[in-house]
């Protein structure tokens, strides 16, 4: 909890908003990290960790929309005197894939049948009352900017860049070792990458990964035809998860 104990005040001191201009959190109370054309800012949601959880979704980093819901939830937690414990996971409940990345998600695992295996009516329930079974975070669990812009896991891959990988090695991979036994469902090719060079190094199970899964934004316009062309397989590597359970 050091993070959100350090960013405590910077947070206390915003006005109460349901969400914030960049010029109001792209600044140096929230910097974390500066190389060359790449920012790192902070976000609140990223540190809630549910090491019991069944389905673990990894993202590539928060976008702006996130870090801007989540800072905004962390502000109203804040006014009602909550403990930082309650609002790292009260963050992390409201503002993972806030938005239509949620909508999408949910979609897709309902489509792929994966409610019916955590007997569930919905994926839906996964992030709000199931909540219990999900855990979720990004390869960088604090928003990354390009040239200002979301970071997407390219131009530089985070492998081929040394400020991305510590932040990699430092906040991800422990989750990685502790939710090992979850069905590992990584966003887009992107962190696939990643993903598998972890089950190389024997971090992570292979079996355990869903690989084919696209990512969820509304900008991939490849996104349903990459989802139906690896449907199938995806729907037996979850049938195989379960049965090995």
């Amino acid at each position: 909890m050091n993070k959100l104990e350090k960013y405590y005040k910077k947070i206390a001191n915003l006005p109460l908003k349901e969400s914030y201009s960049r010029g109001e959190l792209l600044t140096l109370d929230f910097m974390m990290a500066k190389e060359n054309n790449i920012e790192i800012y902070y976000c609140t949601h990223n540190e809630y960790i549910n090491k019991k959880a069944k389905v673990f979704i990894v993202g590539i980093t928060p976008g702006y929309q996130q870090m801007s819901k989540s800072i905004a939830v962390a502000r109203k937690c804040l006014e009602e005197n909550l403990s930082l414990d309650e609002v790292a996971y009260i963050c992390k409940r409201e503002a993972r894939f806030y938005g239509v990345l949620r909508s999408n998600i949910i979609q897709m695992l309902n489509d792929l049948d994966l409610n019916n295996f955590l007997d569930l009516k919905s994926c839906e329930k996964l992030f709000n009352d199931k909540d219990y079974l999900l855990h979720t975070t990004s390869l960088i669990p604090y928003a990354v900017f390009i040239n200002g812009k979301n970071y997407t896991g390219h131009s530089p891959k985070i492998k081929k860049n040394e400020l991305l990988t510590s932040f990699l090695a430092e906040f991800f991979e422990p989750q990685a070792a502790l939710l090992k036994d979850a069905l590992i469902i990584p966003l887009g090719k992107g962190v696939e990458e990643i993903i598998a060079e972890y089950t190389r190094a024997g971090i992570i199970k292979e079996n355990n990964v869903l690989y084919g899964f696209p990512h969820p934004s509304g900008a991939n316009g490849h996104r349903l035809h990459q989802f139906n062309s690896n449907k199938e397989k995806m729907k037996i590597r979850i049938n195989d998860f379960f049965q090995e359970r």
